[in-house]
């Protein structure tokens, strides 16, 4: 399982400047697109550059009311509004605006579509396309394969068809054909969407998808026929004869509207979801009308019901009933390498699959519909989300003031699409059920509209205008709010709860920064008049002149010699010339559930004061040890956690364990391992950590503690007692829980404890594991561990490669760790030893914690030897063995890049057997069969054939008759057939080749020396063989 957590997906941010204020924005084909406020201009701007250039600007023939682009034929589609007449225009070749041509071409619908309707030369213009429609359009939508358009009407959706015509190589004409009106009785649709034949709708609380297949043939089926398709006409019929989808409409608007019973309840309709041929029984009846000029095609197309949600308002979320509606309806395709081209038209490929998302305002639904539809998500907002915009790789959502991403499991539905059984040993898909991760949320300042092209998100965004009276209030509520949190907060970090006295919960409620005292600067005096009179019940009275004096009877409080000046411009502030000394003597019984304790450490930390220095001021204003505060324990223990090695003395690092002792016994393990207490008495120790046993539950750490302490005393024999009580296994995770047992300090200054330079000399085993426990769960860095060792190990060090502990370590590291970068280093790093070693035949008497064996059998990282191999080094080699083996072991291994230790191998001979095995390793990772084979052949030919039968398989089989046989013939030819090792491996050669090749390609193969009748008996096998196949 994978968390995202505190992140965003987005690596810049730029701000497009436009020439007038922005109202409506789109995106595609690489440009933005902003409509002026005015709603008659329209700007296009370069995505994807720095600055994003302007490309050009043009004006519209109306008040654009809304805008979209279509991918396919790079075109814009707008409702425009003039004399409160709607129009819907298609904005196509805008691009040729760019060089300041002021032509543009208007004309209507189908001009192009029959004969030649193109006089004289073509011409480079806009052109403007008048698209006529019988009733108003109240949204488009474009297909992203074919690039149709698609316009929801109050009772009907109409398809158009786009029609390409190309005039010469440069430039086409684009236009559109009416092809098909879908009636819809009783729905209004918000908004539309189309993709590959499919068609989604939405209402105020509905969403219908629906797909339009085409049957094979012109014969009408029962289930054409049961839609009732309607004949051709220029009218449409419910146009001519609409009483009875009028009568249908006022039927479902009651439905849905609801309607008040004899009790006056008022009843809505219940959620409904109908999935797949459930979606048929939805209520919502759908006719086809086909407008096309295709007579053919008609009654071929057919309706199939996908999906239906239907909706009612949910009285128990924050969203009123006005504000439950739907909106961001969007369908998404997603490409991959295994696709289908489209039957219909073959203007496009069809997704493999298809996502259909729709929002309320705190809830998202994703489904996939294509190829059975199914929800693959569904998403929890924190706020009320205004738009949402689905992508391949998230899913952006923009509130009143903040957008925010969520990922989306597209990817995996897409994946499982193309390939059911992609779930093997070799690769696996996350399931698409996988929990959902919310990134980080950005803020902005009135975000109002949201679009995305590919990996760019477009925001729009208004800020507020506030009048001069406005500004002024805001500014001195901040002012205000910035004091009354100031105060409040010091009065939390020493202690003080301000709701547990009423004289100052009511102090804290005044407004600090009153028009009367805005102007003054003289600092704020406490007097009687303010805060009341303070009883032994209440705090006691502050004022300016007296500093407050501690009781035992008296609450604590914040005291100061020579307290700063406030002023109404300046709030409260530390100044360096007298640092604040703050006194935190503070009744750990009522304080230790204060949450704001970690408010006191900045003041601490201002006051320039060592930590002995804190300490003995703290002991000298508390009567007991029950007087130290929780703002005082938070200081105390980030100071001896943060590791700043400020040894303290002796008598301090006592007073520090009975501190804790009383306070907070449970921190004890950790508070003896920090290094500011390596001073601390451990006899003293051991009584507070045998004090804290007996009054609870014994801890792997407070062992392992009470024996370091056991350790500083000498006491073997008590060591050993404790050390007994856990399983290494055990000593490890308590390793872990606290790992300044080991080692103190970070980066360049790692210092082992006394207790680490025992376990060398006595458990190095427990030692290496523990280390790789600390370098896995990130208490550790891979250089860390290495300076640990190194200072640990001292003067015993092999060459070059550091201690053979350090080794030991990197060989368990590997082991053990996942991280591919981690992996490859260690690999580097213990090729160098091995390398080193074998070359200078010196083991120094290093006894390793992993032998060869150990290593193959438990580390996947070293494979088994190649049998060849160990006929080029057998076991009776008088060299450093475990070395050797171990880099033969990473050579046969499957993760070492043999490219990456090239460099090593110059300093590496290969003179003898050793050194020739490493090499011929490396260049067989490498693929130099040829070259491997010479030097065999040269250097050890009994090592030939057993090289040849494993590494010269498959692909490489053919160098046996290619490389090998030639070899071995010219080389026994020389030696006059006396070497019986180059003879055997002859007839092995000869054994191979003719089960592999034919009688004549074997027989191409043979010398022509005289020596035939040598070969005559492989020749009659091979022709045999190829007989009996």
């Amino acid at each position: 399982m994978v968390h995202v957590y505190n992140c965003h997906p987005f690596a810049s941010q730029q701000i497009v400047p436009t020439e007038q204020e922005p109202g409506l924005v789109c995106c595609g084909g690489g440009a933005l697109f902003v409509v002026s406020a005015g709603g008659c201009k329209i700007e296009a701007f370069q995505l994807g550059e720095d600055g994003c250039p302007l490309i050009c600007r043009f004006a519209t023939m109306g008040t654009v009311q809304s805008i979209l682009h279509s991918e396919i034929g790079d075109y814009l589609v707008t409702i425009e509004e003039k004399n409160n007449a709607p129009y819907l225009r298609a904005y196509t070749n805008w691009r040729y605006q760019a060089a300041e041509k002021t032509r543009v071409g208007v004309r209507l619908l189908g001009h192009f579509l029959r004969g030649s309707s193109m006089r004289g030369a073509p011409k480079e213009q806009m052109e403007i396309i008048e698209i006529p429609l019988f009733e108003r359009p109240l949204c488009v939508a474009c297909c992203g394969v074919t690039g149709d358009l698609l316009v929801g009407c109050p009772k009907s959706l109409v398809l158009f068809s786009l029609k390409r015509q190309a005039l010469n190589d440069k430039l086409s004409i684009l236009d559109f054909e009416r092809c098909l009106i879908i009636h819809l009785p009783g729905l209004s649709p918000q908004q539309v969407a189309i993709c590959a034949g499919y068609i989604a709708l939405q209402t105020e609380l509905e969403v219908l998808v629906v797909k339009l297949e085409r049957l094979p043939g012109a014969a009408f089926t029962q289930k054409s026929a049961d839609k009732k398709p309607q004949d051709h006409s220029l009218v449409p019929q419910d146009m001519i004869t609409g009483a009875e989808h009028d009568n249908e409409t006022e039927v479902r608007r009651e439905g849905l509207a609801g309607h008040r019973d004899q009790d006056d309840f008022f009843i809505f309709p219940k959620h409904q979801e109908l999935l797949g041929d459930r979606a048929k029984d939805c209520g919502v009846k759908v006719s086809l009308e086909w407008t096309g000029m295709e007579s053919e095609a008609r009654g071929n197309l057919i309706i199939t019901y996908i999906l239906y949600r239907r909706f009612a308002p949910d009285f128990f979320q924050d969203c009123s009933v006005e504000e439950t509606r739907l909106h961001s309806l969007q369908f998404h395709p997603v490409f991959t390498s295994n696709q289908e081209v489209c039957v219909e038209g073959g203007r496009g490929v069809e997704p493999t699959c298809l996502f259909c998302f729709f929002s309320l305002p705190k809830t998202g639904y994703l489904y996939s519909v294509r190829g059975g539809v199914q929800m693959v998500s569904a998403y929890q907002y924190p706020e009320k989300a205004q738009q949402a915009v689905l992508t391949d790789l998230f899913l952006h959502i923009i509130t009143k003031n903040a957008l925010q991403c969520f990922s989306v499991r597209c990817a995996a539905v897409a994946a499982r699409a193309e390939d059911p059984y992609i779930d093997t040993t070799m690769k696996a898909c996350p399931p698409i059920t996988m929990e959902l991760c919310a990134l980080r949320i950005q803020l902005f300042i009135g975000l109002k509209a949201l679009c995305h092209y590919r990996h760019h998100i477009v925001l729009l965004t208004t800020a507020d205008v506030e009048t001069r009276e406005d500004t002024e209030r805001t500014a001195r509520r901040v002012i205000e709010y910035k004091d009354h949190t100031t105060l409040r907060g010091i009065f939390l970090a020493v202690g003080i709860e301000p709701s547990t006295t009423p004289a100052l919960e009511r102090f804290l409620a005044h407004s600090f920064l009153d028009p009367p005292r805005m102007t003054s600067r003289d600092p704020p005096r406490m007097t009687s008049r303010d805060p009341p009179r303070m009883t032994s019940r209440d705090p006691p009275r502050m004022t300016s002149r007296d500093p407050p004096r501690m009781t035992s009877r008296d609450p604590p409080r914040m005291t100061s010699r020579d307290p700063p000046r406030m002023t109404s411009r300046d709030p409260p502030r530390m100044t360096s010339r007298d640092p604040p000394r703050m006194t935190t003597s503070l009744p750990l019984t009522c304080r230790f559930d204060k949450r704001d304790c970690h408010l006191a450490l900045p003041y601490y930390k201002m006051s320039g004061l060592s930590l002995t220095e804190v300490i003995s001021r703290n002991r000298g204003l508390s009567n007991s040890l029950c007087g130290y505060g929780k703002g005082f324990l938070f200081f105390l223990k980030h100071s001896l956690y943060e590791e700043t090695l400020e040894l303290l003395t002796e008598e301090t690092a006592n007073e520090v364990l009975d501190i804790f002792g009383v306070a907070e016994p449970s921190q004890l393990p950790h508070v003896i391992a920090s290094p500011s207490m390596a001073r601390a008495s451990p006899d003293c120790g051991l009584a507070h950590l045998e004090r804290l046993e007996s009054i609870g539950a014994p801890s792997v750490p407070l062992t392992l503690s009470k024996a370091a302490l056991a350790l500083r005393m000498a006491d073997l024999q008590l060591y050993r007692q404790h050390m007994d009580r856990h399983t290494e296994m055990l000593q490890v995770y308590g390793f872990i829980e606290e790992a300044k047992l080991l080692l103190h300090g970070r980066g360049d200054a790692v210092v082992p404890t006394l207790l680490a330079r025992h376990l060398k000399d006595n458990q190095d085993g427990l030692l290496v594991a523990a280390m790789v426990a600390l370098h896995e769960n990130d208490k550790v860095k891979l250089d860390e561990a290495d300076l640990f060792f190194q200072e640990l190990c001292g003067d015993v060090s092999g060459p070059q490669g550091g201690p053979q502990l350090l080794v030991d370590f990197w060989e368990a590291l590997l082991m053990a760790s996942s991280q591919e970068a981690v992996i490859q280093e260690l690999l580097f790093r213990l090729t160098t030893v091995y390398i080193d070693r074998v070359t200078r035949r010196d083991g120094r008497g290093f006894k390793p914690l992993k032998s060869a064996d150990d290593l193959i059998n438990w580390c996947s990282h070293y494979g088994v030897l190649y049998p060849w191999v160990s006929i080029l080094t057998p076991a009776h080699v008088n060299i450093i063995p475990e070395d050797l083996l171990k880099l033969q072991s990473l050579l046969c291994g499957p993760t070492l890049d043999a490219s990456s230790i090239l460099p090593l191998l110059e300093q590496l001979p290969d003179g003898d057997n050793a050194g020739l095995s490493v090499h011929v390793l490396c260049a067989t990772k490498l693929g130099h069969y040829e070259s491997s084979i010479e030097r065999l052949l040269d250097r050890c030919p009994q090592a030939i054939i057993p090289y040849a039968n494993h590494e010269l398989q498959n692909t490489n089989m053919a160098l046996w008759w290619q490389k090998l046989f030639p070899e071995l013939c010219e080389r026994t030819r020389a030696t006059q057939g006396e070497d019986s090792i180059l003879l055997a491996a002859l007839k092995e050669t000869l054994v191979v080749v003719a089960m592999e090749l034919n009688p004549l390609e074997f027989l191409d193969l043979l010398p022509d020396d005289g020596t035939v009748h040598f070969f005559l008996p492989h020749l009659l096998e091979c022709s045999q063989r190829n007989l009996t196949m």
